[in-house]
């Protein structure tokens, strides 16, 4: 019956339930236990996208949306069965509003597919350092992953939305929220805010557990037509923030964030893996990268007037900024080509060395991480992770108030015992992290227990929401604290 009532909506060419179909959507990067689903659905419009929800109340079954062709954290596995909403059909690029720097964007837009259309306007999108070029832009904005540029106003991208609530209703958020469709209204759609309560931060970060958004309009930035980028080697993580501390301080520059030597061999390699072993040997222990950066005002006067403030803050730390890393001579050229695209070769950068990676990411001072680096380096030994194949990566948010930190580890998904082993390492890290301040702003499978088992209060609050919009509790059950 359900079956049939799917077909109807969608089209039998859009309704699966087959076996090979359903293991590909049971399972993601992550090595979260997999679940498949009951059947996969892909939509077109937010009118379908409504039909299937109110389906799925009146026969009390559970929904997953899903927008990126690859996922790493396990959010879209269906942990309670049901149906995945896979909307990567849905990938218009709808609007580009040159005026007021804005783009509207269905689920399905990917990275690449966004940043080719935004160009022709001289206009880029916000984004976060390397996605995958099968990443969804939509899906990044809603997991709140850090942009490249740490200024405050780029710290919410998301102007306004289009949302399937878990009834079935459609509802617009901000100035999107007045009468009429989007292409008829006479607002302009960029308003986040109101009328009275903020609603668009309500659906961020809820990993599709309060409704299915349909479509998006984002900020966008102005393409620069004069830059010049930095390299600064850091031999200790200490100096390295007391440097990025005194840098944003005076709101310098556009892209601003540090790696560590195996973040960035990674990135830099391009024969594998003859230059990824050189690079480690010559790279310093961290490299910050930071791009100055003019748009349509006088952009040369503008590099250059930042250029002198870098400069005497450098001069007043004893650091040396340069324009290539010292020995690695295409270290300029690809890392301005991949300042502002997705990551398009195989494997995914983050994967080059054995196959797969996992990630541990949280928000904390920068001052503090010095402790977190130390600790988890005691882990690692512990399990006998080597240290020097850890991927670290440092950034500044609002112009350093505080800052995303991620630890990578690479492991061989082919070798069970290799991820029996890093496993217990994530849990165990994870928990460390967490005792000792982390903020896990994104709460994906172990970290959602860690994080609500510490707050009663909040989680009996945000638990009252989800009964409140979601009564018959069908939106990606098993998520967050639900």
């Amino acid at each position: 019956m359900v079956r049939k009532e799917l077909i109807k909506i969608l089209g039998a060419e859009y309704v699966f339930d087959d076996n090979e179909i359903l293991d590909q959507y049971s399972r993601d990067r992550s090595f979260f236990p997999s679940k498949r689903p009951d059947y996969v659905v892909k939509p077109k419009n937010s009118n379908e996208v409504k039909d299937i929800v109110r389906l799925a109340n009146e026969y009390k079954l559970h929904l997953v949306p899903s927008s990126s062709g690859i996922h790493f954290n396990g959010a879209t596995i269906p942990a309670q069965g049901g149906i995945v909403v896979d909307l990567r059909r849905m990938n218009k690029i709808l609007k580009v509003d040159e005026r007021n720097r804005a783009v509207r964007i269905e689920p399905g837009v990917t990275w690449g597919q966004l940043q080719d259309e935004l160009k022709k306007q001289n206009l880029r999108a916000l984004n976060p350092l390397l996605p995958h070029s099968s990443k969804s832009v939509l899906t990044s904005h809603l997991e709140v992953e850090p942009m490249l540029i740490p200024k405050f106003e780029y710290g919410e991208p998301i102007c306004t939305m289009e949302i399937i609530l878990p009834n079935g209703d459609l509802f617009r958020t901000g100035s999107a929220s007045g009468p009429g469709d989007p292409e008829e209204t006479q607002t302009d759609l960029v308003g986040p805010y109101g009328p009275g309560v903020d609603f668009f931060r309500l659906f961020q970060g809820a990993q599709g557990t309060l409704g299915i958004v349909t479509w998006m309009n984002i900020k966008a930035e102005p393409l620069p037509r004069f830059q010049k980028l930095f390299f600064t080697c850091f031999y200790k993580i200490e100096d390295l923030v007391n440097n990025i501390y005194k840098i944003q301080k005076r709101m310098l520059g556009y892209e601003c964030f540090a790696l560590n030597s195996h973040n960035l061999a990674m990135i830099l390699a391009e024969k594998w893996p003859d230059d990824f072993k050189t690079l480690k040997e010559i790279l310093p222990p961290w490299t910050l990268i930071h791009c100055l950066a003019g748009t349509h005002r006088l952009p040369r006067e503008k590099v250059e007037y930042q250029e002198k403030d870098l400069m005497e803050v450098s001069q007043e730390l004893g650091i040396d900024p340069q324009p290539i890393i010292p020995g690695v001579g295409n270290s300029k050229r690809v890392i301005l080509e991949l300042l502002q695209r997705p990551w398009t070769k195989e494997p995914y950068w983050k994967d080059r060395l054995k196959g797969n990676h996992f990630d541990i990411f949280f928000y904390i001072p920068m001052d503090h991480l010095p402790d977190f680096i130390t600790k988890m380096y005691k882990l690692t030994a512990k399990y006998r992770y080597p240290t020097s194949d850890i991927g670290e990566y440092l950034q500044p948010i609002e112009y350093g108030r505080i800052c995303h930190f991620e630890f990578s580890f690479s492991y061989d998904p082919e070798d069970p015992n290799e991820v029996e082993l890093v496993k217990r390492l994530y849990t165990e890290a994870s928990g460390i992290m967490i005792e000792m301040g982390a903020l896990f702003t994104r709460p994906y499978g172990v970290w959602a227990e860690m994080a609500y088992s510490r707050n009663a209060e909040y989680t009996a609050v945000t638990k009252e929401l989800k009964r409140l919009f979601d009564p018959n509790n069908i939106m990606n059950p098993g998520r967050l604290c639900f």
